[in-house]
């Protein structure tokens, strides 16, 4: 199912959460403080545009607590909300399930990126 998975999910809405994805890896790469920030969007911008067939690990320590606590108020906030809104339109069909799933697994992700490795 990855192949097609990840075709399907592109055309029906993995490339507008992609594109937030750069949209906010951009505004952060604006300072020289936020660069950090703006490569991990990139990073996580290509598993918004192809998710099927990868797995996110969570993890980190202190740090990444407070990168991800700056991360929610400055843009992880509004990521989760359209992720998990997409996912709750596709899981509405029986069809559209799978796609949901992965919708929640970005929303996830974009609560918590920093100490998260995606395989």
């Amino acid at each position: 199912m990855g192949c097609v998975g990840n075709a399907i999910w592109f055309l029906l809405g993995g490339c507008v959460m992609g594109l937030s994805w750069l949209a906010v890896g951009i505004l952060w790469c604006v300072t020289v403080v936020g660069v950090p920030v703006g490569v991990q969007c990139f990073k996580f911008a290509e598993l918004a545009f192809f998710p099927f067939g990868k797995e996110i690990r969570y993890g980190g320590g202190a740090g990444s607590l407070l990168l991800n606590l700056l991360w929610l108020v400055f843009g992880g906030f509004a990521l989760a909300v359209e992720a998990a809104a997409v996912g709750a339109l596709f899981c509405m069909t029986v069809v559209g399930i799978p796609f949901g799933m992965q919708c929640f697994k970005i929303a996830k992700l974009a609560l918590m990126p920093f100490g998260s490795a995606v395989n």
